[in-house]
């Protein structure tokens, strides 16, 4: 099994890149309910890499800067001191490429889901409140190589893996994902996905009033980005005060139908649309029409969700440009959502420790922490000079 990987010590030994205190304690009990997984097919019972020191190699890929690719990992693997730590034997390229088969990625996915659960709300007040549960949805291309032929995109010659992620705002933490060829239906995926007590935010893409009603069914709320010439039946306006006219609100309305008449009535029930005008980039004004089943939230919070729903895109750019994600060390279907969901992993276990978002200066201080060249007491004046600078900015802000 994983063995003293996840064992508290006082400092981390050199060499021992994955042992430290409290880091890994809330994800060793779902590890070692995982190790005999995929292991039923053993009958001769020679197994000698199991499906939590699988997935503990790959947390070491991405909390160890030094390591670059697959075979550097199953290089670092023959090292006493990675095998002692870890748990595990030397594994072969062979090994590896057999485990992407063998190891089921959905058998992670609930990992993800009791961490997210574990997690502390980042945001806090009465806003955070009224905007419970607040999910980000979105999807994200990863490049695909042309010998991956389930995830074939635009031509023989292009392939394509695409992340469907729920990103928890509030807590600033992953809470699920989904891999599937990058030629898919964003919409469908997630309503194969959806969750109970969730208030879901939406960009345009996702628009879709068979959808809505499906979030709505499953017990949860949406504020999704919908076209400025929707159909909807005769509106009841509502006033707009002076925080919702600050965040840009221009017109508030409840409408008992979206859609014309000629269309299903999948909804069944009245909706509201928040319009908000922003500035572009060029300079120029648009307006965003968001159409929500919230009858109660202000109409300022409305806006306020929608504007959270930039931080799912910041977080992709965390997973790929700070993670390294994007590299591929598994070519097949599993062992790509093997590799994804490790990286999310590690996402959560960096803010279960520090109690914030990961940021890269962040990240670099937990990875030298690990091996050993970080005492405890300078990490904990890291996280120190952190509260500090927030708390700094909300000072200034507020």
């Amino acid at each position: 099994m994983a063995g003293d990987i996840f064992d508290t010590v006082p400092v981390p030994a050199a060499g021992s890149p994955l042992t430290g205190p409290g880091f890994f304690r809330p994800v060793r009990a779902a590890l070692e309910r995982l190790h005999t997984a995929g292991a039923e097919r053993d009958k001769a019972g020679n197994r000698k890499l199991f499906f939590d020191q699988y997935l503990s190699l790959l947390l070491l890929y991405f909390f160890n800067p030094s390591l670059t690719s697959l075979r550097g990992l199953q290089q670092a693997s023959g090292w006493d001191k990675i095998q002692r730590s870890l748990g595990i034997p030397r594994v072969s390229l062979g090994s590896f490429s057999e485990a992407q088969g063998v190891f089921d990625a959905d058998l992670v996915e609930p990992i993800l889901r009791e961490l997210a659960d574990a997690a502390l709300p980042l945001t806090t007040g009465a806003e955070a409140e009224a905007l419970r549960g607040l999910t980000a949805v979105d999807g994200s291309v990863f490049a695909g190589l042309p010998r991956m032929a389930w995830a074939l995109w635009q031509d023989p010659q292009h392939t394509g893996v695409k992340l469907h992620l729920h990103f928890d705002v509030l807590k600033g933490v992953p809470r699920n994902a989904g891999v599937t060829p990058a030629a898919c239906s964003e919409p469908a995926e997630l309503a194969r996905t959806l969750e109970k007590d969730r208030l879901y935010v939406l960009d345009r893409g996702y628009a879709g009033y068979e959808l809505f009603a499906q979030i709505l069914a499953a017990g949860s709320s949406l504020v999704a980005r919908v076209k400025d010439n929707t159909a909807y039946a005769t509106p009841a306006e509502n006033e707009i005060d002076q925080k919702a006219r600050e965040a840009g609100v221009v017109r508030d309305f409840v409408t008992p139908r979206l859609g014309t008449p000629r269309h299903k009535d999948h909804l069944k029930r009245p909706i509201r649309i928040v319009v908000v005008q922003v500035h572009e980039r060029t300079g120029e004004r648009s307006e965003l029409w968001l159409a929500t089943d919230r009858l109660d939230l202000p109409a300022d919070l409305v806006a306020l969700a929608y504007q959270y729903r930039w931080t799912i895109e910041l977080f992709f750019r965390w997973l790929k440009c700070v993670l390294g994600a994007e590299h591929l060390l598994a070519h097949s279907q599993n062992g790509f959502r093997l590799q994804v969901y490790a990286a999310l992993i590690v996402t959560l276990l960096i803010v279960l420790r520090t109690g914030r978002k990961p940021t890269k200066r962040t990240f670099e201080t937990v990875q030298f922490h690990l091996l050993g060249w970080v005492s405890d007491a300078e990490f904990d004046e890291h996280l120190a000079k952190l509260k500090k600078l927030e708390e700094r900015s909300a000072q200034k802000n507020g």
